[in-house]
C-alpha cells in the first residue's frame, strides 16, 4: 500500500462531494472500520435538525479547521464564543492528518470551560445541502457528536451546531498528558499533511482574530521544539 504521506489531499467542497476524502479514509482505515452511509447521514441530519431551536436560522460553530477552511456556502460569518465546552486534542487520527504508521491527534470539544471560534449562518434554503457537506467531513466515523450550543457573538446569541467528542468512540483519547499530546502532534502525518500544522494553523487563526488561547499556544511551543 502506498504511504499515506505521498499523495497530498485537501479538504474542499469538491473532494467532500466526489468521495475523494472518503475513499482515502477507507484505504487507510481498512474494511474493519464502519463508515457512515449516505442513508445514515441523511437520517442523522434530519434528526439533528428536528431539535433545532430555530429551524430557519441554523448556524455552524467552528473551532479548528472550519475556522479557516469551512468548505461551506454560508450567509454570514461571525466570531463567537460558546460555554460548556473547550477545545482539546483528544481523537486519534489514523487517516486525514494521521496514518496507521504515523498516527496523530485531531481536535474536538470536551465538556467544561469555554471556546472561541467562528459561527456560520447557513442560507435558509440550503440548510440540508450544507449540513450534508459538514456531515461528510465531520461524521464519517462518528467520532464526533453534533450538539446544539449557544454561540455568543457581538450581535447576539446564535443557535449553532458544534461537533463535540464522542466519548464512547474507539478513537477517543481523553486525559492525555501534554507530553504525549505533543509527541502525537509532532510526529503525526497523513494524506492531508502534518498533524502539527493543524495546531499551528489553529493558533495562527485565533491570533489573527485577536484571540489568545494560552493552552494551545503553550502546546504549539512544545510541538515546535519536538518537530525541529
Amino acid at each position: 500500500m502506498k504511504s499515506a504521506t505521498v499523495v497530498a489531499l485537501k479538504i474542499t467542497r469538491a473532494s467532500l462531494l466526489n468521495g475523494t476524502l472518503r475513499a482515502s479514509a477507507r484505504r487507510l482505515l481498512g474494511p474493519g472500520v464502519r463508515l457512515m452511509t449516505p442513508q445514515e447521514r441523511r437520517a442523522h441530519v434530519a434528526e439533528v435538525l428536528a431539535c433545532a431551536p430555530r429551524p430557519r436560522a441554523v448556524w455552524i460553530f467552528g473551532y479548528g479547521s472550519l475556522m479557516w477552511n469551512p468548505a461551506l456556502r454560508y450567509a454570514e460569518r461571525r466570531p463567537a464564543r460558546i460555554h460548556g465546552f473547550h477545545r482539546e486534542f483528544c481523537l486519534l487520527a489514523r487517516a486525514g492528518r494521521g496514518s496507521p504508521e504515523r498516527p496523530g491527534l485531531m481536535m474536538s470539544l470536551e465538556p467544561g470551560g469555554s471556546c472561541h471560534g467562528v459561527a456560520y449562518r447557513l442560507h435558509a434554503g440550503a440548510v440540508e445541502t450544507e449540513l450534508d457537506i459538514v456531515w461528510r467531513r465531520e461524521m464519517l466515523t462518528r467520532a464526533y457528536r453534533p450538539v446544539w450550543v449557544a454561540a455568543r457573538t457581538d450581535r447576539g446569541t446564535a443557535h449553532a451546531i458544534a461537533f463535540a467528542a464522542n466519548l464512547e468512540h474507539e478513537r477517543y483519547r481523553g486525559g492525555l498528558d501534554e507530553e504525549t499530546m505533543a509527541r502525537y502532534l509532532a510526529s503525526g502525518a497523513g494524506p492531508l499533511g502534518r498533524c502539527c500544522d493543524y495546531l499551528f494553523d489553529t493558533v495562527a487563526h485565533l491570533r489573527a482574530m485577536g484571540i489568545r488561547d494560552r493552552r494551545m499556544e503553550a502546546l504549539e511551543r512544545r510541538v515546535r521544539a519536538l518537530a525541529s
